[in-house]
């Protein structure tokens, strides 16, 4: 019984984050222009982030209080998984400082190398090939299509 009272009150919190989060977008949104349907001010998509944020902060508050399924029919909760935690962490942490000194290029192949290390079924080849297709994407997109200002590498 113990453990269902401390999902049910995971879920709760998870709700209320969505909700104050999605509050939040909306109040900073209307401190923009809204724009129209057709013309869309700088604020309409925050404001509609915000409103589907309120909207599933909402559904999972439904979800937490509404009656479950039988007992036995429960499954164990397993414990956290803190290798993969740890590898997303350190992927971000890495993608940060290898950004700043290297730039775009080896920052996006150190940030998915290492966050791909955190799961176990990962091998190093697989890991750097996903890597390798991450970084290439990445170039392509965002570097060629959208022209973000970020150096692909740099020294110093």
């Amino acid at each position: 019984m113990q453990s269902k009272r401390s999902a049910v009150r995971r879920e709760a919190w998870a709700a209320g984050t969505m909700i104050v989060l999605g509050l939040g977008a909306i109040a900073q949104a209307s401190t923009y222009s809204l724009g129209t349907l057709a013309r869309m001010g700088p604020g309409m998509f925050p404001a509609i982030l915000g409103a589907l944020l309120v909207m599933l902060g909402l559904a999972i508050a439904r979800m937490a209080v509404a009656p479950s399924v039988a007992e036995e029919d429960e499954e164990d909760v397993p414990p956290p998984e803190w290798r993969g935690w740890g590898c997303i962490i350190g992927g971000l942490m890495t993608f940060i400082l290898v950004g700043k000194y290297g730039g775009l290029v080896p920052a996006t192949f150190a940030l998915v190398f290492i966050s791909a290390l955190g799961d176990r079924q990962h091998t190093l080849r697989s890991a750097a090939l996903l890597a390798t297709g991450v970084t290439i994407l990445g170039v392509a997109v965002f570097s060629w299509a959208l022209q973000l200002q970020f150096p692909l590498f740099r020294w110093g």
